[in-house]
């Protein structure tokens, strides 16, 4: 059956339950000895010794209840310094596998660079390596132009570039014609091909020097510009 809720009811307690009980015992044990006949030995001592009993029967219940609460909040407290110390320590080890995450990621990030790094060095002295070394001479101009030319799909050979040079400046790459009508108009002839400045600029291959005296310059610019008007350099066998 459930309990009526009326005005000035409360649910009781373990402790106030105690409280009835003791009161109640000691009510019937107060009032057998009131009954104790009169004149009898143990009546005196009956009536006098209920007060105490009462008062010492009410001081036991209420010091179990003051114990029960002190252990209920003893418990309550060591269970919130437990948790406390459960989150504390979930913090603490999250904080750690990140830091720990933190510097393997760091780690593997140098790694990287420096493997990078290791790789392009490497490839950097392969490049060199595989660059062919060419003299500075008229063989080694020629040469050094015709790797240029072969790269940048330019027409022509050795025999064909060899020829022309020697009739054009004998080989000398500071030659200029001050004669000629090119000469007359302000725009000398210049270099091993003797390549006059519009000509040079027209055609001239992006990676090498912007100088008409520049012999691979010279020779790569005046190479382009026989393949585009007469198929190559090997076809030119006079003034072009």
């Amino acid at each position: 059956m459930s309990e009526t809720s009326t005005p000035g009811y409360r649910r009781l307690t373990k402790a106030h339950k105690l409280s009835f009980a003791a009161v109640a015992t000691l009510g019937a044990a107060a009032l057998a000895a009131t009954v104790v006949p009169a004149g009898t030995a143990d009546a005196d001592t009956a009536v006098t010794a209920a007060p105490v009993a009462w008062t010492q029967a009410v001081d036991a219940v209420q010091a179990k209840t003051v114990q029960q609460h002190l252990t209920a909040q003893t418990v309550v407290a060591d269970k919130l310094a437990t948790d406390a110390a459960k989150v504390e320590a979930a913090v603490k080890a999250q904080a750690a596998a990140k830091a720990k995450a933190d510097a393997a990621a760091a780690k593997a990030k140098a790694e990287a660079a420096a493997k990078k790094a290791r790789e392009q060095k490497a490839a950097a002295s392969r490049s060199a390596a595989r660059k062919p070394v060419f003299a500075n001479n008229l063989d080694g101009w020629i040469k050094e132009a015709l790797s240029i030319m072969k790269r940048e799909g330019i027409p022509g050979t050795y025999a064909g570039i060899h020829r022309n040079i020697m009739r054009e400046s004998s080989g000398n790459p500071m030659a200029i014609n001050n004669w000629d009508i090119n000469a007359q108009n302000g725009i000398p002839s210049k270099g091993l091909l003797q390549v006059i400045y519009p000509t040079f600029k027209a055609y001239h291959v992006k990676g090498t020097k912007f100088d008409q005296y520049d012999p691979v310059a010279n020779i790569v610019a005046a190479c382009n510009y026989a393949a585009d008007r007469y198929g190559s350099m090997d076809n030119v066998n006079s003034a072009y």
